[in-house]
């Protein structure tokens, strides 16, 4: 279910501003995945063993995928909620917490310094963590979903949004689509 306006505010910390804008998708660049292997440097370094998986997730991590430039990560923690034992290391590094959704999996989205990339933080066994790299895993091997996934997005991307979150909402139906095939093979 798309989030609301209301919603959208509510698990921000700090101001969000609208965009009203459309969605700019870059060609799939080969310097992504080095991206996010010098973050997930950092983030390792910050954390030590309470890393208990980084991923790096989103379009950005799949090859030949168009996508919005920002690069997605995955962070699994012990407990999302225990802020203290994760946020105050990140911030150190130049990390900004930025959105709080206890009624969504306790998620938590950190946004890196230096370039545009979003940490998004689960607890350790979270479901959502095994959809979004079942996704990843599908689109990397399945070339025609790949396709479809990519063509959507550019369909959605030439819309106007009043935030981004908008945009990614009104991928769920062709998202789900795809994870039904995927579920289905395994």
């Amino acid at each position: 279910m798309p989030a609301t306006d209301e919603q959208i505010i509510a698990a921000t910390i700090g101001e969000r501003r609208p965009i009203d804008s459309t969605i700019y998708l870059a060609p799939y660049d080969p310097a992504w995945p080095s991206m996010f292997v010098q973050q997930a440097k950092l983030i390792r370094q910050a954390l030590g063993d309470r890393v208990l998986l980084l991923e790096h997730a989103g379009s950005t991590s799949v090859p030949k995928l168009s996508a919005k430039p920002v690069i997605d990560m995955i962070l699994a923690v012990a407990d999302s909620t225990d802020e203290p034992a994760y946020v105050a290391p990140l911030e150190a590094c130049g990390y900004v917490l930025r959105i709080r959704e206890p009624d969504w999996f306790e998620h938590r989205l950190l946004k890196a310094p230096d370039i545009d990339a979003n940490l998004h933080v689960f607890s350790k066994g979270c479901p959502e963590i095994d959809r979004m790299l079942m996704f990843r895993d599908w689109l990397r091997t399945h070339a025609d979903d790949r396709d479809l996934y990519e063509a959507t997005k550019h369909e959605l991307a030439a819309r106007t949004w009043k935030y981004v979150q908008n945009y990614a909402d009104s991928k769920s139906e062709v998202v789900n689509d795809i994870l039904s095939r995927a579920r289905r093979t395994r």
